[in-house]
C-alpha cells in the first residue's frame, strides 16, 4: 500500500478546497490596492500566495513535525482492494496523512470500521458520508 502515496502538485482548481476567512475592511483594500496595481491577478492569488510564503516559512519546522508525526505527505487512497487485502492479513490501518485522504466509494461502512483502527488527515478526507460515519469514533 506505500506504493500509492503521491506528492502534491500545484492545486488545478479542481482540487481545492473552498474556505472563508475574515478580514478588516482596510486589509482588503490593501489587497485591491496591490490587485489594482498589477502585483497579484486577483485577491484568491494574494492570499493562496500569502498561505504559502508562511508555508514556506515555516517549513523546517513541519518537515520535523510530519516525520516525527509519521505522516504520509500528498494524495493517499484507500481502494476496496487494499482494504480488504488488510482485512485477509489480520491487519488494522493507522491512517495519517497531510494533504488528502481518500477512501474508495465502493467501499463499505463495515469494512472500512473493520480495518482501519484510527484516522487523521490534516488537510481533507474524501469518502462517502457513511464511511465517514462509521470512522467518527476513530478520528483524531
Amino acid at each position: 500500500m506505500a506504493g500509492n502515496v503521491h506528492e502534491l502538485r500545484p492545486k488545478a482548481s479542481s482540487d481545492t478546497e473552498k474556505i472563508t476567512i475574515n478580514l478588516g475592511y482596510v486589509d482588503l483594500g490593501h489587497i485591491d490596492l496591490l490587485v489594482q496595481d498589477g502585483f497579484y491577478s486577483n485577491r484568491t492569488d494574494f492570499i493562496r500566495t500569502a498561505i504559502r510564503n508562511q508555508i514556506d516559512r515555516h517549513a523546517d519546522s513541519t518537515k520535523q513535525s510530519v516525520a516525527r508525526k509519521s505522516l504520509d505527505l500528498g494524495l493517499r487512497h484507500f481502494s476496496r482492494t487494499d482494504l480488504e487485502a488488510a482485512l485477509a492479513a489480520g491487519q488494522r490501518l493507522n491512517i495519517r496523512v497531510l494533504g488528502l485522504a481518500s477512501i474508495a466509494a465502493d467501499v463499505t461502512p463495515e469494512l472500512a470500521q473493520a480495518t482501519i483502527a484510527s484516522i487523521s488527515v490534516l488537510g481533507a478526507l474524501q469518502a462517502s458520508a457513511a464511511v465517514k460515519a462509521a470512522l467518527a469514533d476513530r478520528t483524531l
